[in-house]
């Protein structure tokens, strides 16, 4: 049987979804930034251990650390999102539940962001 896909689709790495590249790609990126950017996060938290909050929101207040752990927290998340909708698109077979089930997990990451980074920022801008 002949194929109906033109060259520039399957030059493109376009499947079914239209996405699968760049989503593949994104995984793999995220991936990455994170190795460091988790790295310098258990640093943070290690070197505070036993603080009090004061010294901590002291430690807050630079803007290169409260940057990288919004880094952080940004590519973690993201990379999370991007590993359970591969995991709901693969086993949730019901395409009403599926859909609920995609807004679901990236209003979960979301809500997560804006609670970690309002606290980060609170804490790092707090006199």
């Amino acid at each position: 049987m002949k194929s109906l896909s033109t060259p520039l689709k399957k030059t493109r790495g376009l499947g079914a979804a239209r996405s699968g590249t760049e989503h593949f790609w994104q995984q793999r990126l995220t991936a990455l930034f994170n190795l460091p950017l988790i790295v310098f996060f258990i640093w943070f938290v290690i070197s505070h251990v036993g603080q009090d909050s004061i010294d901590v929101k002291f430690g807050l207040q630079h803007p290169v650390t409260a940057v990288l752990l919004l880094l952080a927290l940004a590519s973690v998340l993201w990379h999370m999102r991007l590993g359970l909708q591969v995991v709901i698109e693969d086993y949730v077979q019901s395409h009403a539940r599926k859909y609920m089930a995609l807004i679901a997990n990236t209003a979960f990451c979301a809500t997560l962001f804006l609670i970690a980074a309002f606290s980060i920022l609170k804490m790092s801008v707090a006199s």
